[in-house]
């Protein structure tokens, strides 16, 4: 018996014919190369919104400055809102995808990071985290999932070795600590980091009381007093923005005034709300964080962009981050020709960028696909704005210490 096939009938057979053979029909070859889809999905509403926001200008000034210094970027940007929320970040991460984007990019939160790295290993597409420290995430023996951010517990080995750098140079060193931190996944990981690695640093200070509080909190009138009850000297907070704003509010009105607010490492302190909110309550806090090197070439074609486009908004690590997760993806489509998925995630491997924003050795990626090249500086908040106290071969100005009273500040 003769079966006749239409034209239609004929494509589809042949394409089968050729993916069993283990090759690929011309027009699905066709489709694996060309311009770069990256997925941008970070939280642009919800509690997080501005922090998603400033990553995302990271992202949408990439393009133009990577062509400024000589790399191709042929890519067209997708973006996706997380809303702040693990089970949204997940949806618009499958949507990304399904809508062909070859690479994602994101989500500066932990969680929801967590969750679209669970997506893209299922669906074999790489994906690049900015900003997102729970150490679970790369530890699961994912394929395609990179990270150029620290891991909590490489945030605080960095951090405790910065404090004590800060008491040497201050010549202030606080005997007691009182540690806070949001309770979400970020924080508990930090929070785990802190008890197993403090007792091997031999600090100076005891933590006589530690706090947890939910990140969307709206008042933290009892964690301060209870903090300020306990009379230590340092505390050491792990915050996001819209808390820590809450906190030090709520420090000056109950006159709390430990003579060091310095963070392990952790967003809020050094975000552009967190200035135009507090005025001059902001200034003289410290944290220990990765940070863009001020001296890096790259770093200052990065924010001479940044200030033609966004005037009055602070560039910032996640801006810096952002830009690098973009260089990271443009060039290893360079290097692969491809968009396809293996393709695209062997070449990530192969990174090796010595030219770089963020501050610390060669941006690459080790077998877990983790940087381990990134370090933490000290800011400090000096004129409304975050400035590299330490270390010295990078700072743009001086450690200011014990903190002045609330009351005194001009």
């Amino acid at each position: 018996m003769s079966i006749k096939l239409t034209r239609r009938q004929f494509a589809a057979s042949a394409a089968g014919v050729a993916l069993a053979a283990g090759t690929a029909p011309f027009n699905i070859v066709k489709a694996q190369t060309g311009k770069l889809k990256i997925g941008s999905i970070h939280p642009r509403s919800g509690f997080q919104a501005q922090l998603g926001i400033a990553c995302q200008r990271g992202i949408d000034l990439a393009p133009k400055v990577l062509q400024q210094i000589g790399i191709k970027a042929d890519v067209e940007i997708m973006n996706a809102d997380t809303e702040s929320n693990v089970d949204v970040a997940r949806a618009r991460a499958e949507k990304l995808i399904n809508d062909g984007a070859n690479v994602l990019i994101g989500a500066f939160d932990s969680g929801q990071s967590a969750a679209i790295a669970q997506v893209a290993e299922q669906k074999g597409v790489p994906y690049i985290i900015n900003v997102a420290a729970a150490p679970q995430i790369t530890e699961q023996g994912y394929k395609f999932v990179f990270r150029n951010f620290p891991t909590a517990p490489m945030l605080v080995g960095d951090g405790l070795n910065l404090m004590k750098g800060v008491f040497e140079k201050s010549g202030i060193t606080p005997k007691t600590a009182v540690f806070m931190h949001v309770n979400d996944t970020f924080g508990q990981a930090m929070a785990g980091a802190i008890k197993a690695m403090a007792p091997r640093f031999n600090l100076p200070f005891q933590i006589v009381e530690t706090i947890s509080y939910d990140p969307q909190a709206k008042d933290l009138s009892v964690e301060i007093a209870k903090a300020k009850a306990t009379g230590a000297e340092l505390l050491m907070p792990v915050t996001r923005l819209n808390d820590a704003i809450l906190m030090v509010r709520e420090m000056v009105k109950q006159r709390w005034e430990p003579k060091i607010v310095m963070s392990p490492g952790a967003p809020g302190f050094y975000e552009g709300q967190f200035y135009k909110t507090l005025g001059k309550f902001s200034n003289y806090l410290l944290t220990n964080v990765p940070w863009y090197n001020p001296r890096s070439g790259m770093t200052q074609k990065l924010l001479d962009e940044f200030t033609k486009s966004y005037k009055g908004e602070l560039f910032e690590l996640n801006v810096g981050f952002s830009f690098e997760a973009v260089m990271v993806a443009v060039m290893a489509h360079n290097a692969a020709k491809s968009t396809a998925g293996a393709a695209l995630a062997d070449a990530i491997r192969k990174t090796n960028i010595t030219d770089h924003v963020m501050a610390g050795g060669p941006l690459q990626f080790d077998a877990k696909g983790q940087n381990v090249n990134i370090k933490s500086v000290t800011l400090q908040n000096l004129d409304q704005r975050p400035k590299v106290v330490l270390p010295l071969d990078i700072a743009e100005d001086n450690l200011t210490l014990p903190l002045p009273s609330w009351q005194k500040r001009a």
